[in-house]
């Protein structure tokens, strides 16, 4: 029996980005698994950028989302990117396959650990501070199967009528991870692939080679300014720092840079 009471604020936090983008997040989750959801407003349609855990209604609680046809884009296939994509019709990944099993979901640190194959995070008991409503019970979490309705390669391009996305296969943290870019602004949606924070390669699906090429090929981007899946919005220099530091980290000569 789970002792959390229920959220007194809503489940989900709204912060106007700039004009025809929002920050969509679930303050209550546990920052491991608190990815953000991207809404972008367009003329023609809509762009969600990942779709949260799941534990509480999209739809419901934030309909705004859904007004203008909403294209939903699941940056990879894991339970806080995916969890309420079942809820958009317009569903896109990479690989027509990628969203068609569930992904191995839990709100308990030891179970969820267990489940994605990762031992280095040390995570709470309960991934949840509090329940999104009387009664839920954290035990019965899953995330449902949403098969894609249009599959992503590299090089397809998203049109939302005054702007247009780029989609870019940026395997190495799962094998299909994909990003998103405007060559206009020089504005990325990068998932997982690429966020502030220790980036995670080594679960079962991650292979650090082709991370390497795929952080390679966003340094030589013309990328402004970054939207991750995770924590904090920051600029190009940034994003090459970063990609700097973690080539550095994963090619250094054996026996050098380590303490």
């Amino acid at each position: 029996m789970s002792r959390l009471q229920p959220a007194r604020d809503a489940w989900f936090r709204a912060t106007a980005i700039k004009p025809g983008m929002t920050l969509i997040e679930e303050p209550h989750v546990h920052e491991f698994v608190r990815a953000n959801i991207w809404h972008v407003k367009g003329t023609a349609r809509d762009l969600v950028v990942d779709a949260g855990m799941g534990i509480a209604s999209l739809r419901e609680r934030v309909p705004e989302i859904f007004d203008n046809d909403p294209i939903l884009v699941v940056t990879h296939a894991h339970l806080d990117h995916a969890g309420s994509a079942y809820e958009f019709t317009d569903r896109r990944a990479y690989g027509e396959h990628s969203l068609s099993v569930a992904p191995k979901a839990s709100l308990y640190g030891a179970e969820l650990a267990q489940l994605l194959g990762f031992h280095d995070f040390e995570l709470p008991h309960l991934l949840i501070d509090a329940l999104p409503e009387p009664g839920y019970q954290p035990a019965l979490y899953r995330v449902s199967s949403a098969p894609v309705t249009t599959a992503l390669n590299d090089g397809d391009v998203i049109d939302l009528g005054n702007r247009q996305f780029r989609a870019l296969h940026l395997p190495g943290h799962t094998g299909g991870c994909i990003g998103l870019f405007d060559e206009e602004s020089g504005e990325l949606f990068s998932g997982d692939v690429l966020y502030d924070d220790v980036l995670l390669d080594d679960l079962p699906e991650s292979d650090v080679t082709q991370y390497i090429a795929s952080l390679r090929r966003l340094a030589a981007l013309p990328v402004t300014t970054v939207y991750p899946g995770h924590r904090d919005i920051f600029d190009g220099i940034r994003l090459r720092e970063l990609v700097d530091e973690y080539v550095a980290s994963r090619t250094a000569p054996q026996g050098v840079g380590a303490h």
